[in-house]
């Protein structure tokens, strides 16, 4: 009985995502608090590796070039997916912010997606991208940016599915689901495990000081 092939598309699907995964995966806020500050970001604050734990350690100069390489990384899979290929691009999107969220290259650790996922959206449904940086900004003014992010986290699909359709809908979804994963995961076990200590930590993101 002769083997079937593995056709060359199929390949190429598989490598888009790994390669997207990959890509997100690779921790520039935390290789940036090191070079310039010395400090492993998961031993500063929460623990998460983000631009506000890099700002803090290292300035806005330094979050500024770290920022725009952790946004870019996101949009690697969608852009080698190409338009015609949406379902691959939106699955590559979420990849690249489950790489950010669960690093291989920091044993687990990492961010909550938010920069991979604006990334992402730019290149696969815009608008997306817009309410993000719309609920960030809300949430920086209101200092409740956990809370804003929720927010917006939650219209995202319902959002794109209206002005881009299902394919709209599944890149918001795709980007949504780690985001949200990491949320309810936290990166330290809650001081209070009950019921409402999870639904604290998944509405206003919040964890245990290292």
């Amino acid at each position: 009985m002769r083997a079937r092939a593995i056709g060359p598309t199929k390949l190429s699907r598989a490598g888009i995502v790994l390669g997207a995964f990959t890509a997100g995966a690779i921790p520039f806020s935390n290789i940036a608090a090191r070079r310039q500050a010395g400090v492993d970001l998961r031993s500063v604050g929460t623990g998460t590796v983000s631009g506000t734990s890099l700002y803090a350690v290292a300035g806005f100069k330094t979050l500024a070039i770290a920022g725009v390489c952790d946004v870019a990384k996101g949009a690697v899979g969608p852009l080698l997916a190409g338009r015609d290929q949406p379902v691959v691009a939106a699955i590559a999107g979420g990849a690249a912010v489950a790489g950010h969220n669960w690093s291989p290259f920091l044993r687990g650790a990492g961010g909550r997606g938010i920069s991979p996922a604006l990334g992402a959206l730019a290149v696969t449904a815009w608008p997306g991208s817009v309410l993000l940086l719309a609920g960030l900004a809300t949430g920086r003014l209101v200092k409740q940016t956990g809370l804003a992010m929720f927010a917006a986290e939650g219209a995202l699909v319902p959002l794109l599915a209206r002005r881009r359709g299902r394919y709209g809908a599944l890149a918001g979804a795709a980007v949504v689901l780690p985001m949200v994963v990491k949320r309810a995961a936290g990166n330290h076990r809650l001081d209070r495990a009950d019921w409402r200590g999870r639904v604290e930590r998944v509405l206003f993101d919040r964890d245990p000081q290292c």
